[in-house]
């Protein structure tokens, strides 16, 4: 089998939805990369691998071959990243100031004092300033890719002002071979300055916004603090947290954030862990309890065992499950990148059929109107906003549902979450607390120490909710131990058995009274009865073919569920209940919760069949479980979804994880995915919408009709617009309520 490693690296110098699929298609084609995908909203390459095969030093310098830069080496990649945006942020703030103070004067002298005495000289001078100081990045960019055999939009911008001053400049130093033909030498200098000047100010705004996109990372990561208290012989000494190790004793003062996960030594104290449970009560911590990263300290000071550290710690792991989330691509994405992929050549193409069908129609004398349409062409198409539509509002959406404490596995998930109607839900750990007690006991043999223990020792081998109940109780009401055992067997979906002595004792639910041919006594089965009708559920415990006894256990239902279920109809959605407990059970909890359809004494192959049976009319399922016996299930469903203090195996199999384990966030982890979907489609919408009324428009089809031609100046301003618009757009996600 081979062993696979995903990454989520910072991509440097990429300036457009183009660049993107430049380092996509270059990643993808290396040996030893199963998948890769680009994110030009974070500027992210989230890359599945083999390390037997490919290192990170070989994709970065395929990435530097084809133009950019990987960042793979760095301590903290996603603090590195930020800082080369912040640079990135400055240096293009510091351009666009630059060139906005001299395309003013150059706009004025080209359009109202274009009769000054040397005119056509100062505006030459001041648009090659423009050029070569503030928009060099353009046409260093331009020229790379070409030499490539690749364009992006830098390409588009290089070639378009380089075209209008190459043209305006043999004006300015030839006028008499246009007077020579009697026509007018036009320069167009302005154009080539303020195409720079409006490109890079909507280049500016985009980033501002593109940087809001990722607060939600930001917020994460902020929760973890820079350094520890590292105690080592007794003496406390302030360490950064990436040199901390597992098995290192740290030192925690009240109202700090605990740095690292690990297990209290020392010490006593209350702990704020709202921020990854959204728990809002501080949990209380003694000697033996776990501590997470990230959560705040509150009154006592202790010493805690580090048990995980960087990358393992249960904050980290959030925080890379987001990000690799947010650099995942929407089903609908896919279509937009093979658009984004031919963008350019098709541009370029339409510049120059514009260029030729102005000199067929109006010959020498429209070649200024066919130079001002080709050029307002290579400026006005734009392939960012297209780029820039899905993953912004993906961005937002995902980093909402994080800060909410929903964490969604890919962008499939979220796009798929929204076409759900049906929503199939586990009740133990789902609907109920998970934190069942034992309430009864019908004992058909005497309780000897014996038989106690060997129940005992029994449920501590189950994972089963109901068998931390029996343990409980046998804790607290009986001196009670582990005792040895031949051989233990799982029964899925019915129970455990354990062998003693040449004997077989088993635990577990009416399907194994069947197994072991078991005859319920008239009295147990009257007191079961009563217990079933009461909603509680029942545990039997036998010896080969002989019941010990009956147990009652009923599990508290969570004071929201009700409220989700009836949230969840209100979006449309059929609810459906499926638990291992018997009918009786099942049917009360269904009459509390207003749920119409359910089925009792299901096994997880039961839960799977009843998936595909709802699948098969043409529903779309979502799953919602907490469990082992849930796994199969879940895999199965159209969308899985997993309750946070539920199994890792669950959690591993979900698409959609509520860490609070509170069911509201179920609906309004649908509505958030309604929102993203919809907003994904308006950007697509407006992004193409824009090119296909923007280039007719630029190549000046209505100037026969009513001579509207559109300036290069104001194609450069609609193109910067079109891509601030979409990212705009996506953050209107921030403010609306679930």
């Amino acid at each position: 089998m081979k062993v696979t490693e995903t990454k989520v690296l910072p991509v440097l110098e990429m300036s457009c939805a183009v660049c993107a699929n430049n380092v996509e298609s270059t990643v993808n084609a290396l040996p030893g990369v199963e998948e890769a995908t680009v994110n030009f909203a974070s500027n992210t390459l989230t890359v599945k691998y083999i390390p037997s095969v490919i290192t990170l030093q070989a994709m970065q310098d395929a990435v530097r071959a084809s133009g950019y830069d990987l960042v793979i080496d760095a301590e903290d990649p996603v603090a590195m990243q930020e800082e080369m945006a912040h640079k990135h942020y400055r240096i293009l703030k510091r351009n666009t100031i630059g060139a906005w103070i001299l395309s003013v004067p150059l706009v004025l002298l080209g359009m109202v004092f274009m009769h000054v005495p040397g005119g056509n000289w100062i505006m030459m001078v001041l648009a090659l300033v423009i050029m070569v100081l503030f928009g060099r990045n353009f046409y260093n960019s331009g020229i790379r890719h070409a030499l490539k055999g690749k364009a992006n939009m830098d390409t588009l911008v290089a070639l378009s002002t380089s075209i209008a001053f190459i043209f305006s400049l043999f004006n300015t130093v030839y006028p008499e071979f246009w007077y020579e033909k009697g026509l007018e030498p036009h320069v167009y200098y302005e154009a080539s300055g303020v195409i720079i000047a409006f490109v890079l100010l909507g280049k500016l705004m985009e980033e501002r916004a593109k940087n809001s996109t990722s607060s939600a990372i930001r917020g994460l990561m902020g929760l973890q603090p820079k350094t520890a208290r590292l105690v080592k012989d007794g003496v406390e000494t302030e360490v950064p947290i990436s040199s901390l190790q597992v098995g290192n004793v740290v030192s925690v003062r009240p109202g700090e954030k605990i740095p690292v996960d690990g297990l209290l030594l020392q010490g006593f104290s209350t702990v704020d862990e709202s921020m990854l449970s959204g728990e809002p009560i501080p949990v209380e911590k003694s000697p033996g309890d776990k501590v997470l990263a990230g959560t705040i300290n509150q009154k006592g000071a202790f010493t805690m065992k580090a048990t995980g550290v960087g990358n393992t710690t249960v904050l980290s792991q959030i925080v890379q499950m987001v990000q690799e989330a947010q650099g995942s691509k929407a089903p609908v994405q896919r279509i937009v990148d093979k658009i984004s992929g031919i963008f350019v050549p098709v541009v370029v193409t339409l510049s120059v059929l514009t260029f030729i069908c102005w000199l067929v129609i109006g010959g020498e004398s429209y070649f200024s109107y066919a130079l001002l349409s080709a050029v307002s062409v290579l400026v006005i198409a734009c392939p960012c906003a297209l780029g820039l539509a899905t993953p912004t509002a993906l961005m937002v959406g995902m980093g909402k549902g994080a800060e909410r404490h929903i964490l969604i596995k890919d962008a499939f998930a979220l796009e798929n979450l929204c076409k759900i109607n049906t929503v199939v839900l586990d009740k133990t750990g789902t609907l109920t607390e998970g934190i069942p007690v034992v309430n009864g006991v019908y004992w058909i043999s005497e309780a000897t120490p014996d038989i106690l223990n060997i129940l005992y020792t029994a449920e501590q081998k189950s994972e089963h909710p109901l068998a931390s109940a029996i343990i409980r109780w046998l804790d607290e009401n009986f001196n009670v131990s582990v005792c040895d055992v031949e051989s233990f067997e799982s029964l899925t979906g019915r129970g455990i058995r354990i062998h003693l002595k040449g004997l077989a004792y088993w635990v577990g639910s009416r399907g194994l009274l069947e197994i072991a041919g078991v005859v319920i006594p008239d009295k147990a089965k009257a007191e079961m009865e009563k217990w079933q009708e009461e909603g509680q559920s029942v545990v039997f415990y036998g010896k080969e073919d002989k019941l010990l006894a009956v147990m009652a256990i009923s599990d508290r239902i969570k004071p929201t569920s009700a409220e989700a279920v009836l949230k969840l109809k209100r979006l449309g959605i059929e609810v459906h209940l499926l638990t291992g407990d018997g009918a009786k059970t099942a049917e009360q909890v269904a009459a509390l919760l207003g749920i119409e359809r359910y089925k009792a004494e299901v096994l997880p192959n039961d839960k799977e069949a009843y998936i595909q049976a709802l699948q098969r009319q043409g529903r779309k399922v979502a799953m919602v479980g907490d469990g082992i016996n849930d796994s199969q299930a879940l895999a199965r469903a159209d969308v899985s979804i997993a309750m946070g203090k539920g199994t890792d195996i669950a959690m591993d199999v979900a698409m959609v994880t509520l860490i609070t384990s509170d069911l509201l966030l179920l609906p309004e982890a649908i509505r958030l995915s309604r929102q993203t979907v919809r907003l994904i489609y308006q950007n697509l919408f407006w992004a193409f919408i824009y090119n296909i009324i923007g280039i007719p428009l630029a190549a000046g089809v209505l100037y026969p009709i009513n001579g509207l031609l559109l300036n290069p100046m104001l194609a450069s301003a609609a193109m910067a617009f079109s891509s601030v618009s979409v990212v705009l757009n996506s953050l209107r996600l921030k403010f609306m309520k679930l």
